[in-house]
């Protein structure tokens, strides 16, 4: 079997599903289906009995929704400050936990309003880092969105 650490997790083990396989800097491991396996991981994750570690919050988060500390925190209700704190220090309150199960379960079950809201944030979050680049040619104003330009410095000073 083989200890499947990704993403801080302790307690997960592979039966079947990898290869293992030497590379110049050691053994290495390939996932056979990656995907697959997040999923079942994160519903197990959703149906266990006790409470969500930090790092089993921060998997069904980032690895199974995809989204960021604050970007679960406005679907919530929280802030990403409280997410952080949540998977830094372990303890998740119990209403939080429970949510993020349900969330991930409709995400997961192909709930369209859930993942529309989902997709939404991702797509605000992406787009928070652009800026709007406007450049006057021949006496016509034109605009774009450049996220790489948001963080360069300021070339066009007004």
């Amino acid at each position: 079997m083989y200890h499947y650490t990704d993403g801080g997790l302790r307690n997960v083990w592979l039966v079947n599903g990898y290869t293992r396989h030497r590379t110049p800097f050691g053994e290495g491991v390939s996932i056979h289906d990656l995907d697959g396996l997040t999923m079942a991981i994160c519903t197990a994750l959703t149906k266990k009995p006790g409470a969500l570690t930090g790092a089993e919050l921060r998997y069904l988060r980032s690895s199974g929704m995809l989204l960021s500390q604050p970007a679960l925190g406005k679907m919530m209700g929280a802030d990403g400050q409280s997410v952080a704190r949540w998977e830094k220090t372990g303890r998740v309150p119990k209403w939080a936990d429970k949510l993020v199960r349900l969330l991930y379960l409709a995400h997961a079950d192909g709930n369209v309003s859930i993942r529309r809201a989902m997709d939404r944030i991702r797509t605000v979050e992406r787009l928070t880092g652009q800026r709007i680049v406007v450049k006057e040619s021949r006496g016509r104003w034109s605009s774009k969105y450049d996220a790489a330009a948001a963080d360069a410095t300021d070339e066009l000073a007004v």
